[in-house]
């Protein structure tokens, strides 16, 4: 099976490229600090309901070193998450956190350079209530993820990479990143403006 850290070097833009829409997260999750770092691992996945964070605590103390752990929230009145959590998280090694939700402690996290993709930072934690299952689908950012699917982040955004293709896409991904190197920019615009000119020509521009 591949290593999901070996996608650790693939951009999120070639992924894009190569599975579409579907499997890239919307645009409200990014790095909670700059510079974004790289992320990527096998998803562990969480389910917390509005405004409790019981699940995503216990999920630090499960989920396997390398794992990024993906969670379902939606609420952005509650953080998920704080400093002590994010540190023990990666004392333990997880390589990150990717949350449909906001956390807290967010000067801590970037002091610590610990990896958290979400939609934002708010101050009051959530509360320690609902129990439910870990390691199921989960939806994160308008994508459905599975446990063991790989999770890739940057500074463009979060794609995420069923599990089934994994060797599949990696594959194509380094064949894609081959040819974009060894291809001069000079190369790139002669094609590129060849096209461009062939689908206007197809659509009936003039000029």
């Amino acid at each position: 099976m591949t290593d999901a850290s070996e996608f650790q070097d693939v951009p999120t833009t070639t992924l894009a490229d190569l599975l579409g829409r579907a499997q890239v997260l919307d645009l409200g999750i990014q790095s909670l600090w700059t510079p974004a770092p790289r992320l990527a691992g096998p998803a562990f996945t969480v389910r917390c309901p509005p405004g409790d964070n019981l699940m995503l605590h216990a999920a630090i103390h499960r989920a396997e070193p390398g794992s990024v752990v993906v969670v379902e929230s939606g609420d952005l009145q509650y953080a998920l998450a704080g400093g002590n959590v994010c540190a023990v998280a990666q004392r333990r090694g997880i390589a990150g956190f990717v949350v449909d939700g906001v956390i807290r402690d967010v000067g801590e996290v970037r002091e610590a350079g610990f990896p958290v993709f979400g939609r934002g930072v708010v101050p009051i934690p959530g509360v320690k209530k609902a129990v439910l299952p870990l390691n199921e689908r989960v939806r994160c950012g308008g994508v459905d993820v599975d446990p063991g699917d790989v999770v890739v982040a940057d500074e463009d955004g979060v794609v995420v990479v069923p599990g089934a293709r994994r060797a599949e896409v990696l594959a194509e991904a380094r064949e894609r990143l081959a040819k974009e190197a060894a291809e001069s920019l000079d190369t790139w615009e002669t094609a590129h403006r060849a096209r461009v000119d062939e689908l206007l020509r197809a659509g009936g521009f003039q000029g």
